[in-house]
């Protein structure tokens, strides 16, 4: 075998060697590659006298690497024979090796050459090869070329007539003025640049009008400019707003402008807004110290105006997306909501659905279903700041947000309604809509209407917040949003739609009548978000479940919450804001939200689709092998079951176990009315006139239990507890300690060896009166039989004692599953809602409390567990049945054996388990199956929807006609560019999405 260096792979390391060898040396690792793709690793020590190191390391650094410039010849490093036992690699190891190359780290690159940057920086400085000339290009000798450019290409200098010629196109660069020493900034102004409009650069106007006191203020990216401006005084020319707008300058005011801002510097803080949502005030200030960083020079203060800009460039964005530029009727006559960008992938009749198909069948009327979602935002908030009369916006309800005098006049008039409490957990939205804190606060914050399977804000479904989560505000808001929407089947997703969907319809008759809606010709349902339903009661959970519902797909109703992390970025600004300013700032946000969205559709859609084949082929399968584990007549019955409860949910619901739930009250109960039976029947074993073996038994569970608790706060206490506490620790030890000598005076008459065993396991040097009660030997039977003692009582008290920690067992397990829901609810509000140390420690020190109740009910359940597994020869336990588990999370490979009994013979309960397993399989299978339906409609009306837009685009190019040839080319062009762009997308879609038969009848049809 051949043996072949790779010489890249060389690494030279010194090491610290022992005194007693005096040349130091260095490590050589060598790799070769044989031809059977193999590798092996060749060490060997070198004396350092025989390599050169690299003249730029130091000679006493004998720990970090060096690099070899000269090799010694040492037994022909081109080929040699490994020595020694090699290393061996295997070959599809080396394949996944990759050469590294600099590029892997470029920052250690940059690294050594980093004193070369820092020099080219230094130089630009200067005046580098420029200063050899002492002419101008241009060959006057009367000037010197002692300015430069610093936003023009290169470092060339020129005279002052050179430059301010050169820079008639370009009056807002930054010129710097060499001074013998330095280069100090200047400005074209200062060196006689005249900007004159209405005119091209190279010609001058006869009837110049300068503007007013001559220093005019232009905001552009590089900084804040004064300028010399003069306005075109000809006959012909345009009003002085009008010719800085054609130089692509907005004007702050419309008579007499000193101010001004470059479109650049609009388009450029718009776009970062979106990204960044860093506010005007920031952005504005950042350009003042572009201009001066020093505070040294005075530069005019134009906040106001650039705020005042930024508003109305906001507004006039909208418009012309909204397409109000090609109407004839203008801007005033814009709908309300036209200006919102709307969801390609929602219904929209006459846009995107088919003909007729309000008449499809149920089968598949629900494809074309609208899926809203509601919730509300408390950070979002406004202060009492400005009024709408000073203040009212420029939207006035054509976007996002609901026209405000119509709202709140509604909101005034049913002011003094009071909310219905909540009949599901305490949920604070309902019960405090009316008594939350709005102190200096004009809006506590938003509430919204969303597409809940897209993402998408819907026109005309956002509105200020005056108290809390009131049901008067949320109701306008959704019927104000689905006023824009015919459809036949709505389903609306709240986190409090258990409580909100009461009485929604006799509620809307009290509203103005443009909102009511034939909610009698319409599927209308209602659910809880998957992420807010574990905080509802188990029956709401079943009723309100996405999961549980057909014809919904794999939506989760949780579209406002992501939404959120958008938008609470800029809340810190917009909560200064006044009323109107506030509402269009916000308008434009959720615009911008819903743009992004659209254009990234395509790369949505196809990842849920991907998903949705995967898993939908996944749980199918799972269902059919499940299903071959229960009997035809069964599966039947629990079809049809399942079936006439997705018809009418008034029917019992088949999620819910037939079988009553286990617990020690309902056991303690079933004892009872079993002794009282026997008693009829003349049979008494009792000893007791007053204590029966049932309540010996659930008697001594109980007096386990207090023990338990009551070691619990004893070690709880601080090292110098305080005398209130002692107090009351005493107190119930002195309770615990009578409980007990009543009991055992009971348990005695019963179990008549406990007085033996006690008398026989107390030491002398421990007596009976110096036990403390918490550690009291109560001697159960179960303890009995764990301790290998004998056992001469009752069978009686052996199956009482078996069916109640039975029992204990299922309420630690109820009690555990509680408290994990709980602990997990509480650690996401907290890291989704709370700031700050003091909010933070709160929510710890209840998350601390939760903690110790879920250890207590694992020490119950533990201990209950120990009782059945000694009771087991009793009565065997289920759990242990077969040698499996019985498990309802998911389909586990319990659910599938065979050979396993599922006829009605079985044990109920057992059986009842399956059923509810099946059921949740089935809809689980049924859920994906939906969403690969339901995303196939979805991407088929993007693509139709497209195509309306593009065709409605290249409409508004001639819907409204102008006399100047010139503002009709205008029109034109922008409308044209519209279309072209949805052109695009559906082209790009479309080829995202040519893996779906349905869209591409090129792909065959899977099998």
């Amino acid at each position: 075998m051949k043996w072949t260096a790779k010489k890249p792979r060389l690494q030279v390391e010194r090491f610290v060697q022992l005194l007693s060898i005096p040349t130091p040396t260095v490590k050589l690792t060598r790799e070769y590659a044989s031809t059977n793709g193999r590798t092996t690793l060749q060490t060997g020590h070198v004396s350092l006298s025989e390599a050169t190191l690299d003249e730029s390391e130091p000679a006493c650094s004998l720990y970090g690497p060096h690099t070899i410039q000269e090799w010694p010849d040492h037994n022909a490093w081109d080929e040699v024979a490994p020595f020694g036992d090699p290393l061996i690699i295997e070959s599809n190891v080396l394949q996944d090796k990759r050469k590294r190359n600099a590029a892997d780290n470029p920052l250690l690159v940059w690294l050594p050459e980093c004193q070369s940057f820092l020099d080219e920086t230094l130089f630009l400085e200067g005046r580098g090869h420029e200063a050899q000339r002492t002419l101008c290009r241009c060959g006057t000798e009367l000037e010197e070329p002692k300015f430069r450019c610093r936003d023009c290409f290169g470092m060339e200098m020129c005279c002052r007539y050179c430059v301010v010629e050169h820079h008639q196109c370009s009056p807002l660069h930054i010129i710097e003025e060499w001074n013998g020493s330095f280069f100090q900034r200047t400005n074209l102004k200062l060196l006689g640049l005249r900007i004159q409009l209405g005119h091209t650069p190279s010609h001058r106007c006869y009837n110049p009008r300068p503007s007013s006191g001559n220093n005019f203020i232009v905001i552009d990216t590089n900084g804040i400019h004064e300028v010399a401006l003069d306005f075109c005084g000809c006959d012909t020319a345009q009003l002085r707003y009008k010719q800085l707008l054609r130089a692509q300058w907005y004007p702050a005011t419309m008579t007499d402008p000193q101010t001004a801002a470059t479109f650049n510097v609009l388009e450029h803080y718009h776009l970062l807004s979106y990204e960044s949502k860093v506010s005007a005030y920031e952005f504005y200030h950042s350009l003042a110290r572009r201009s001066d960083n020093t505070g040294l020079s005075t530069i005019r203060d134009c906040y106001s105006a650039f705020m005042r800009i930024v508003h109305q460039w906001q507004h006039l964005r909208q418009l012309r997306r909204g397409g109000r530029g090609h109407d004839p009727g203008g801007v005033t006559e814009t709908k309300a909501g036209e200006l919102a960008v709307l969801c390609p992938a929602c219904p929209h009749p006459g846009k995107n659905l088919p003909s007729s198909w309000e008449n499809s069948p149920p089968e598949t009327r629900w494809l074309y279903a609208l899926f809203i979602a509601i919730d509300a935002n408390f950070r979002l908030k406004r202060k009492v700041v400005s009024s709408d009369q000073v203040d009212p916006g420029l939207n006035a309800g054509w976007a996002y947000f609901v026209e405000e005098h119509a709202y709140k006049s509604y909101l005034s008039e049913r002011t003094n309604e009071r909310q219905e409490c909540s009949t599901c957990v305490s949920h604070n939205a309902v019960n405090m809509a009316d008594t939350k804190s709005s102190r200096g606060l004009a809006a506590t914050g938003i509430g919204t209407v969303d597409c809940a399977r897209h993402e998408f804000k819907l026109p005309n479904g956002v509105g200020d917040l005056q108290k809390g989560e009131r049901y008067l505000n949320m109701d306008y808001l959704v019927f104000s949003a689905l006023v824009g929407f015919t459809v036949t089947v709505l389903n609306i997703s709240y986190d409090i739609a258990c409580q909100w969907s009461k009485k929604l319809w006799s509620r809307m008759e009290h509203m103005p009548t443009h909102l009511h809606m034939p909610h009698n010709d319409m599927l209308v349902r209602y659910f809880v978000p998957k992420f807010h339903i574990a905080a509802h009661i188990a029956a709401c959970q079943l009723t309100f479940s996405w999961n549980f519902t057909k014809w919904v797909g794999r939506t989760d109703g949780e579209a406002p919450e992501r939404g959120w992390a958008n938008a609470n970025r800029v809340a810190s600004s917009t909560k200064e804001m006044g009323p109107g300013t506030r509402r269009d700032t916000l308008d434009d946000h959720f615009g911008d939200w819903n743009w992004k969205k659209t254009t990234t559709l395509g790369r949505t859609l196809k990842r849920k689709m991907e998903e949705a084949v995967k898993w939908e082929q996944e749980h199918r399968i799972a269902l059919y092998d499940l299903e071959g584990t229960v009997q035809p007549a069964l599966l039947d019955e629990w079809r049809l079951e399942i079936k006439i409860w997705e018809e009418d949910n008034t029917q019992p619901n088949p999620f819910e176990g037939k079988v009553a739930s286990i617990t020690q009250a309902v056991v303690r109960s079933q004892l009872a009315a079993l002794e009282a039976q026997e008693l009829q029947a003349g049979i008494n074993h009792s000893l007791d006139v007053d204590v029966s073996p049932s309540i010996l038994i659930s008697g001594s569970i109980e007096l386990e239990d207090m023990q338990q608790r009551l070691k619990h706060d004893i070690s709880d206490l601080s090292l110098h507890p305080m005398d209130k506490q002692k107090e009351a620790i005493i107190h119930r030890t002195n309770a615990l300690q009578r409980w007990i000598d009543s009991w055992t005076r009971y348990q005695q008459l019963y179990m008549p060896i406990v007085s033996m065993l006690r008398s026989s396991s107390l030491s002398a040097s421990v007596p009976q009166v110096l036990l403390k009660p918490q550690d009291f030997p109560l001697y159960l039977l179960s303890a009995l039989n764990y301790l290998d003692l004998p056992v001469d009582c009752d069978l009686h008290l052996m199956e009482y004692e078996w069916q109640l920690r039975w029992a204990q067992a299922h309420d630690a397990l109820n009690e555990l599953c509680s408290h994990l829901h709980l602990c997990s609810h509480m650690y996401k509000f907290k890291d989704k809602n709370l700031r700050g140390q003091a909010a933070s420690t709160c929510a710890q020190n209840l998350i601390a409390c939760v903690e110790v109740k879920k250890d207590a009910a694992v020490e119950k359940y533990k201990c209950a567990r120990r009782a059945l597994e000694s009771l087991s020869y009793v009565r065997p336990m289920g759990d242990f049945a077969g040698d499996h588990t019985q498990g309802t999370g998911t389909i586990s490979w319990i659910w599938l054996v065979k050979d396993g009994d599922t006829s009605p013979s079985e044990n109920e309960r057992v059986q009842d388990c399956v059923r509810i397993e099946w059921c949740k399989a089935r809809t689980r299978a049924a859920r994906w199956s939906e969403e690969v339906e339901l995303l196939v409609e979805e991407m088929r009306r993007v693509l139709t929807f497209l195509e309306w837009q593009s065709c409605w685009w290249r409409q508004c190019a001639t819907r409204r006609s102008s006399e100047k040839t010139t503002e009709q080319e205008g029109l034109q062009t922008y409308a044209y560019r519209q279309a072209a762009l949805r052109s695009t997308m559906w082209k790009s879609f479309q080829a995202l999405w040519s893996f779906i038969a349905q869209l591409n009848p090129a792909v065959p049809a899977p099998a």
